[in-house]
């Protein structure tokens, strides 16, 4: 699954660079839009066999130096990089060390921050919530489930969603390029995949983003909210991540 993941990522960035961008001169007319596989194997200095082979899913294995050749080619940003490293099973030299928090820091905190905070783990089901989230999140945290409730699911299926969430499709389309960064080494995780392939078949939003490859890490920033009794609310959104546990996030949202 990783190779065919690697596969499509690879060949969807091939095709959004313009042959000037990466340093090369276009000639000639050009059936397919952005890089040929043999101008990008030029600039990685490996066969367009072997670019042909990877784009293909084959189980085929690419250096660390390749694969930062391939980002430098792709004019790939901080976290499309390291979605390549990740889906390749390989460590980037250039990452930036994360800094962390503690879980059990994490979770003792939700009880006494007032704003709306929750945790999520690497599926992104919520794991825990204080009460000014589950005030917030109408239709997600505010409802009784025997499972944990999941952001995905219901960004993309609660019609309650698309009414709290303010631009709602730009937000939904971030925040699949989000969890594509998020999830990378684990895209092919048993509990993962099954939900990507359950919210491809029932959204065709998400089935849409999916496809597009886009890969942003999570920012943080302004997020708005049209909530049915408090009208419009405006937060900054802070994440923070798990020393012992890196699959899971605390997330606030401090007035903004």
């Amino acid at each position: 699954m990783k190779n065919h993941e690697l596969g499509k990522f690879i060949r969807t960035h091939r095709e959004r660079v313009r042959p000037e961008e990466a340093g090369l001169r276009s000639t000639g007319r050009r059936r397919t839009p952005g890089l040929r596989r043999e101008e990008l194997a030029q600039l990685c200095d490996v066969s367009p066999t072997w670019i042909t082979w990877l784009e293909q899913g084959r189980p085929v294995t690419a250096s660390i130096e390749t694969l930062a050749a391939m980002a430098d080619a792709l004019r790939l940003t901080g976290a499309e990089r390291h979605y390549l490293f990740s889906l390749a099973g390989k460590l980037d030299p250039a990452a930036e060390p994360e800094h962390i928090s503690g879980v059990d820091a994490v979770l003792a905190s939700l009880a006494h921050i007032q704003t709306p905070a929750y945790v999520l783990d690497r599926q992104w089901d919520a794991l825990a919530w204080n009460e000014a989230a589950q005030d917030l999140f109408v239709g997600w945290l505010d409802q009784a489930s025997a499972t944990a409730p999941n952001l995905l699911s219901y960004t993309f299926l609660s019609p309650k969603a698309r009414k709290l969430i303010f631009d709602w499709e730009h937000r939904a389309k971030r925040l699949v390029a989000e969890f594509r960064a998020d999830c990378g080494r684990h895209v092919d995780d048993s509990a993962v995949q099954p939900l990507i392939a359950d919210l491809c078949r029932r959204s065709k939003e998400f089935a849409a983003y999916w496809r597009d490859y886009d890969v942003t890490m999570r920012e943080g920033g302004v997020r708005q909210f049209r909530h049915p009794q408090h009208g419009l609310l405006s937060y900054e959104q802070t994440t923070l991540y798990a020393a012992v546990r890196g699959d899971l996030k605390l997330v606030m949202l401090l007035p903004h």
